[in-house]
């Protein structure tokens, strides 16, 4: 049996080729859009796909099941659960084939097993897998946004991203008695799970690429509660902020993910063009670290920073559909961010610009503009002698842990669409966790026309250390 697990660190996500060796077929589950690297490996294991597949309609990514099973020819199997509320819509004019609880798909002696694993979606299938020339026992389980290592899928997007009221609380009724099923499986079960920590899939996602079912039942929260309401109470308490975007990855992964042939190429921009580019409204993302951004940038300009974090924040600042223009050191850069781009269905990346168009905005307007960083004692200072308002950008769960007294709340993720809030008649100092997230929200403020805006260093962990006040609660 062969076994290879893909992921992607920027979008925290796993996706599986599992085959017979014997025979040379392969399923694929939960490709992304990058349809060649899993062609690639196919090829260099000698592998046919012969089928394709995904657990269930992914929020955080625009799914590449439907293109790559398009690409190879492949049986695309699709869930035939969700009723008439949540079902794939395009599965009949793509020829796809609905599998359910129950269902078997063989190649060779290798078995997969459909269990539908429903609670994290009402479609949610896992895939347990069994190596026949081994043993007649399952091996693991392909569990999605089911169970991951530490923590299971949270429940409430259908509602919180996708707008389906009413589903939170009875789909994490249904995630328990999910749980409970499974948990009378073998416990030597591996866990091969859809995400790792980072996604905001879930809450408390581990690190550990995979785990047992074993483990899982003596580590993992869920499994600890001990009725059917105290695990509800948890399991929707604290959950992070969807981003904006998974509402729209939602709506197209059910009713038929776009085709890509290829990753988008942007042509190079003159940087002469630049000051017509942002006359005319258009989002122009700076995708330098935010030192460089803040010692000198254009003004209209955004910095969202080509870090682990640009898809999630891109997706949860930049309207969908917009078409986003790069600035970038090079097309090294440009390649890296088009990929992360696609992969969340921003397709539309016109073009980019290079240093050299920040060196021309300069010599022609008289330099750049610059985001003043402070630390703690300068922001004390600013609010004690300017009555600069402090503003923190962390998830509402971060907030009511800790926070500095006195200062005002909004999530980046909703800073957007609250812009008329933050007052412009005095200094807004802005502060995270560590300084990251308040680099973008500065650089957004700024962008919008706000006079006096600085980043705080080091943002709540820098407090903490210094030993400066912080309250807890909304």
């Amino acid at each position: 049996m062969l076994l290879r697990r893909f992921y992607d660190d920027k979008l925290a996500q796993a996706s599986y080729m599992v085959g017979c060796q014997a025979t040379g077929e392969a399923l694929v589950v939960d490709p992304h859009r990058d349809s060649d690297l899993y062609l690639q490996a196919a090829e260099a294991e000698e592998m046919e796909i012969r089928y394709v597949t995904e657990t269930h309609i992914h929020a955080d990514y625009l799914s590449g099941a439907r293109q790559l099973a398009r690409r190879t020819g492949a049986t695309l199997l699709l869930s035939g659960h969700g009723g008439d509320d949540w079902s794939y819509t395009y599965a009949e004019d793509d020829g796809a084939r609905l599998v359910f609880d129950g269902d078997r798909i063989e190649m060779g002696k290798v078995r997969i097993d459909v269990l539908h694993t429903p609670g994290h979606t009402p479609e949610h299938l896992s895939f347990m897998i069994t190596d026949g020339a081994a043993t007649d026992e399952p091996m693991g389980v392909l569990t999605g946004d089911f169970v991951f290592v530490g923590d299971v899928g949270r429940p409430d997007l259908l509602e919180r991203a996708a707008g389906v009221a009413g589903t939170m609380e009875a789909g994490a009724r249904v995630l328990y008695r999910s749980l409970e099923r499974f948990r009378n499986l073998p416990p030597h079960l591996q866990i091969l799970p859809g995400h790792g920590a980072g996604s905001a899939c879930g809450k408390a996602l581990g690190s550990v690429p995979s785990s047992t079912l074993g483990y899982e039942l003596i580590a993992n929260w869920a499994f600890q509660c001990a009725t059917e309401d105290e695990f509800v109470a948890k399991v929707l308490e604290d959950q992070p902020e969807p981003p904006a975007y998974f509402a729209h990855m939602k709506r197209l992964n059910r009713d038929g993910p776009p085709l890509l042939d290829g990753l988008p190429s942007p042509r190079r921009l003159a940087p002469e063009g630049l000051p017509a580019l942002l006359d005319t409204g258009a989002v122009v993302v700076d995708t330098r670290d935010p030192a460089r951004y803040a010692a000198g940038h254009v003004p209209g300009t955004w910095n969202i920073p080509l870090t682990r974090s640009f898809p999630n924040w891109v997706g949860s600042l930049v309207p969908f559909g917009t078409p986003v223009h790069l600035i970038a050191d090079g097309e090294a850069q440009v390649r890296e961010a088009v990929r992360d781009l696609v992969f969340i269905g921003y397709d539309a990346v016109p073009g980019w610009l290079g240093p050299d168009a920040l060196e021309v905005w300069a010599a022609r307007r008289g330099g750049l503009s610059t985001i003043p960083v402070v630390d703690w004692d300068a922001a004390e200072r600013a609010r004690r002698t300017e009555g600069a308002l402090l503003l923190d950008v962390r998830r509402s769960a971060e907030w009511r842990e800790a926070h500095p007294p006195g200062a005002a709340h909004i999530h980046l993720g909703h800073l957007p669409a609250r812009l008329e809030e933050v007052p412009r008649d005095r200094p807004v100092l802005v502060s995270c966790r560590t300084g990251h997230r308040s680099a973008i929200a500065a650089s957004l403020l700024a962008a919008a026309g706000h006079p006096d805006v600085r980043n705080v260093e080091g943002g709540i962990v820098d407090r903490v250390r210094r030993g400066l006040e912080v309250v807890s609660g909304s």
